[in-house]
């Protein structure tokens, strides 16, 4: 265990991952709370519901209508971020003057996609069987492969161990350009954004590196330079095994902790225990574990303060397009960020000193991980049913 101190002083903790640092102050939870409250959420959606845009059969705000699909639905995105086909534009000024300086811009373009989880639309990942995530793993991972530069290493990798790129839709598996970077993601719960309900997720493909994986990369190349080919994750992952302090589910694929630097109370990071680039590394048993690894953490969330429990979820793995030593020093990670702090009603808020200053936290994150321990087993609504 990490020194007992550390649950009652103040103190700092490096992320090696992000080459930054985090205060913890464990002791403000005894403060009062007399500050906002998010709402209960509701629990009672309908199987079907006939204004939602996403379930089957139903027409979406641009009029296209949706298939009667019976397990995932891709489509492209009818407000995407992005797009394939914009106006030209470069930055035309002197390269010596104080506008190209400091006023610099770039243009990107790319492709967004929304995927269904399941055409039910009271279900989310909680609810959802191991086995009836696989499916969502196999689009991510299809959809991933249509993406992949020819010219990475990983290209003939995927041809071998994935299904070909398949969809509802043409122009789904066709990109029109080569992407640099796909961004998989959830938002769940309106706390974090979300306008629907039905579960679903999104992909943002994207030509410039984004600045989160770009972090993370750097300190991966970083380390596997200086520890002579070793991958930071995991080594990290053998070593929170080992301590199984911060470890909240593991499998003989996966490791699920409150990584030391969390940031948020409850935050989560689903991590290969073994060296594995991306979504393609994985074989049809691994595939399994991943979503034996999503299950389990979600299922656990929800139960912790028995609600649908908010959180943003995303992937990070290699780029589709990158040198040799980017894809070799990238790690399939997940991270979870969850807003809830002391209820289902109380939220952590990133503001003052975490905005101005560095990131805080109040629990610590081995406090974090003994409480999602303890609420593991069956989810808690279906107990009331």
């Amino acid at each position: 265990m990490p020194d007992a101190i550390l649950d009652d002083i103040s103190h700092r903790r490096y992320n090696p991952l992000r080459g930054s640092w985090i205060l913890v102050s464990p002791h403000r939870t005894k403060r009062p709370w007399q500050g906002q409250q998010e709402a209960a959420t509701q629990t009672t959606l309908p199987k079907y519901d006939e204004s939602c845009y996403l379930c089957p059969g139903n027409k979406r705000a641009q009029g296209d209508t949706n298939p009667n699909y019976k397990s995932t639905f891709v489509f492209v995105n009818d407000y995407s971020a992005v797009k394939e086909d914009q106006a030209e534009y470069k930055q035309t000024e002197d390269n010596t003057s104080l506008s190209s300086l400091l006023l610099k811009a770039e243009p990107v373009t790319g492709k967004c996609y929304v995927v269904t989880f399941s055409p039910k639309h009271n279900l989310t990942l909680a609810d959802l069987q191991p086995s009836e995530i696989v499916p969502v793993i196999e689009t991510w991972t299809q959809l991933y492969t249509a993406h992949l530069s020819p010219k990475s290493p990983l290209a003939q990798l995927a041809g071998a161990t994935t299904l070909a790129p398949s969809s509802h839709q043409d122009n789904v598996s066709r990109p029109s350009a080569q992407y640099r970077y796909m961004q998989i993601f959830e938002n769940k719960g309106a706390a974090m954004g979300c306008s629907n309900p039905h579960p679903h997720g999104q992909i943002w493909t994207t030509t410039g590196l984004p600045e989160e994986p770009a972090a993370e990369l750097e300190q991966l190349i970083k380390y596997r330079r200086e520890q002579g080919g070793v991958n930071l994750l995991e080594d990290y992952a053998k070593l929170e095994a080992e301590k199984e302090e911060r470890v909240v589910f593991k499998n003989k694929t996966f490791l699920a902790v409150c990584p030391w630097w969390a940031v948020w109370p409850f935050e989560v990071m689903i991590i290969a225990r073994q060296h594995k680039r991306a979504l393609v590394d994985f074989d049809d048993e691994e595939r399994k574990d991943l979503a034996e690894a999503i299950s389990d953490v979600t299922r656990r969330y929800d139960n912790l303060f028995e609600t649908h429990f908010p959180y943003s979820m995303g992937l990070h793995q290699a780029p589709l397009e990158g040198a040799n030593a980017e894809i070799e020093a990238s790690h399939f990670h997940i991270h979870f960020y969850p807003p809830l702090l002391r209820s289902a009603t109380v939220r952590k808020f990133l503001v003052g000193y975490e905005l101005m200053a560095e990131p805080q936290r109040d629990i610590t994150p081995e406090q974090a991980a003994a409480r999602l321990r303890n609420c593991g087993g069956e989810l808690y609504r279906n107990k009331l049913q």
